[in-house]
């Protein structure tokens, strides 16, 4: 319990909150809108946003892959750079704001964009940026980090700087509505491990951020259980927030965190492309079962107080299985199987990119060297 926190980005969440950026950004900002594949000029996002920047200087970039390059976003790094940028919208979900934050950063700095993700630029500076969300899912629009892959290599990193953190976040459920049923699953497994990697450590006296995680918890859990009322303001409402308070810095202040999960399935999405949220659920129900010991006090609290689970000697060991259970009846694998037929090579494969990422000493003890991780990828790897 020993920290300082602070979250500048203003939320403008509700129906109809698009058009607030309006007054959000001067007008006499230059303003880089940047976006995805272009849904959301089939679901009127683009025409809301068009509409409330109508009284300012504005230029676009669509384009955004998921899981966004630096071989793309260092074309929008020269627009900035030759245009005279001053302000940056990103309209989308984790993966485009990700890449305005890389943009933003990249902009400023005269280096390779990618020194930020290997430690060698540190952003003090950075376009000023807001974000309209569209898919929930990463908490990317109210915190400092991002994750961008680099294409030649099938690198995927990260970065933080609080140069990033976004001035605003328009958050309008009602952006929801055309999203595919695999998004919104993604939306809310991605929040359940976000929320996991913060929860699921060590014991700690800090009981606010324990128990809003598991408030958290349980709320996305009955949202998965009740995924046939997905088509109600209400179920988009309390995802769209949930999702948001996942990973907004505030459950994690103070306490142990652990993000091996993450390290090791995001060499899953560069190597084979497997989605964010589906890396997830491959690896760690394996890396739980690998860590229970070190991690059974958590996952009994998790059990009693999340899934309501009895007391018993084995209740850790039902958690997992629990948690396995509830990405199953989202029809979401916990096993990779696009690594096709050849499951010892695919696994060095993995190993080889942790160690050339150092990521050699993960976890919350950093007790998962690679051969740790060899072992929990031999149960996650069909």
């Amino acid at each position: 319990m020993q920290f300082t926190y602070a979250n500048p980005t203003q939320i403008l969440f509700g129906q109809g909150q698009i058009a607030g950026i309006t007054d959000a950004i001067a007008q006499d900002q230059k303003v880089l809108v940047i976006y995805g594949g272009g849904s959301i000029k089939k679901n009127g996002v683009y025409d809301q946003t068009a509409a409330a920047l109508a009284n300012h200087t504005w230029v676009e970039f669509a384009g955004v892959e998921p899981n966004p390059t630096k071989e793309t976003l260092d074309k929008a790094v020269a627009i900035v750079k030759e245009q005279a940028i001053d302000f940056i919208l990103a309209v989308g979900g984790g993966s485009v704001i990700d890449g305005a934050k890389y943009v933003a950063a990249a902009g400023k700095y005269d280096g390779d964009g990618w020194d930020l993700l290997i430690g060698k630029h540190q952003a003090k500076v950075a376009t000023p940026m807001g974000a309209i969300l569209t898919l929930p899912a990463t908490g990317s629009e109210s915190n400092s980090g991002a994750v961008i892959t680099k294409a030649e290599n099938q690198d995927k990193l990260p970065f933080f700087s609080p140069a990033v953190q976004p001035v605003f976040a328009v958050m309008d459920p009602d952006v929801m509505k055309t999203l595919p049923e695999r998004q919104l699953v993604n939306g809310i497994v991605d929040a359940w491990v976000h929320t996991c990697e913060q929860y699921i450590t060590l014991p700690t006296d800090a009981m606010v951020q324990e128990g809003y995680a598991e408030t958290l918890l349980r709320t996305l859990l009955t949202l998965g259980e009740n995924f046939n009322n997905r088509d109600s303001d209400s179920w988009r409402g309390n995802l769209m927030w949930s999702a948001n308070q996942a990973l907004n810095g505030l459950i994690g202040t103070g306490v142990p965190q652990d993000w091996a999960t993450h390290m090791i399935g995001h060499e899953l999405t560069a190597l084979w492309g497997v989605d964010h949220a589906r890396s997830l659920a491959i690896v760690q129900p394996s890396l739980l079962r690998n860590q229970i010991e070190t991690k059974r006090a958590k996952l009994e609290q998790m059990g009693r107080n999340v899934f309501d689970l009895p007391a018993s000697g084995d209740l850790a060991e039902k958690t997992i299985d629990a948690i396995e259970a509830f990405y199953n009846n989202l029809d979401v694998a916990t096993k990779l199987t696009e690594h096709g037929d050849d499951k010892p090579t695919a696994i060095d494969t993995i190993i080889g990119q942790l160690k050339q990422h150092g990521m050699v000493a993960l976890g919350e003890r950093q007790a998962i060297t690679p051969d740790v991780a060899r072992e929990i990828l031999e149960q996650a790897v069909a």
